[in-house]
């Protein structure tokens, strides 16, 4: 491999180069083909967590004021029971102390249901309007994931109708790869990542960068047309080459 990178000219490494942007820049079009699609089919997912995850929440806030309910009722038993027994006691009083006694704790515990039956009330209420919440929760639910259905209905029959020659590209690209130095891929690909379309190879346009357009002087053109050197745009870092070795004709070029 390395002695083949070493017959390689600056001519052949620098059609490489193109070939292989022109075979990423096809692998481009397709992710655009797929749009927001992936993106949107994330959000979904996201919502359709954190939807689920309130109505649990609302579930768990219904049984803990299911058991409220229950708690009160069992205290409210008791009280009944106790103003029954304490009823009872003041037929068997000795005095009217033991009586007065006995009428207090039945206000007590009168007082004691009144307080459960409040407290019953305001659970059964909550659990009214939770469940409304829980009503409105599951309709956004049943919203999104029927729209999410739809998004990835759309989205596999456009990574099935375009995955066999993404995958092609893809082997291209690896191949074409391999035929390039190390340094000068890494270079390629760093100028890529930081291109806000793409390209990290351009070939000279009505006198400019392809990239960016700004204007090439004369002897930088004549430099970049000998292919003896690779050359990028001092202002915007793409390669450079000229339009005859991307397989544009001159007049093709300065029409662009």
């Amino acid at each position: 491999m390395a002695k083949q990178e070493k017959e390689l000219t600056v001519e052949e490494r620098l059609k490489h180069l193109y070939n292989l942007q022109q075979t990423l820049s096809e692998v481009d079009r397709i992710k655009t083909l797929r749009g927001e699609l992936p993106l949107e089919v994330e959000d979904l997912d996201d919502e359709i967590a954190r939807l689920n995850t309130r109505k649990a929440n609302f579930e768990e806030e219904i049984a803990a004021l299911k058991k409220e309910i229950d708690d009160q009722q069992e205290n409210l038993e008791k009280a009944e029971k106790l103003i029954d027994k304490y009823t009872k006691d003041q037929d068997n009083v000795r005095n009217n102390r033991e009586y007065d006694y006995l009428t207090k704790e039945i206000e007590y515990q009168h007082l004691n249901i009144e307080l459960a039956e409040k407290k019953m009330n305001e659970a059964a209420r909550k659990i009214e309007v939770v469940k409304a919440e829980i009503a409105k929760t599951q309709e956004l639910l049943d919203d999104n994931e029927h729209v999410l259905a739809e998004k990835k209905s759309e989205l596999d029959e456009i990574v099935s109708e375009t995955k066999q020659d993404e995958e092609k590209l893809r082997e291209k690209a690896k191949r074409l790869e391999n035929k390039i130095d190390s340094r000068l891929l890494t270079a390629f690909k760093r100028i890529r990542k930081n291109a806000r379309n793409g390209l990290a190879v351009v070939y000279v346009q009505r006198n400019a960068c392809g990239g960016c357009f700004n204007r090439i002087p004369p002897q930088r053109q004549m430099e970049i047309k000998m292919r003896k050197k690779i050359i990028v745009c001092e202002y915007c870092g793409r390669i450079l080459i000229d339009p005859a070795l991307a397989g544009v004709s001159e007049a093709d070029a300065k029409n662009a």
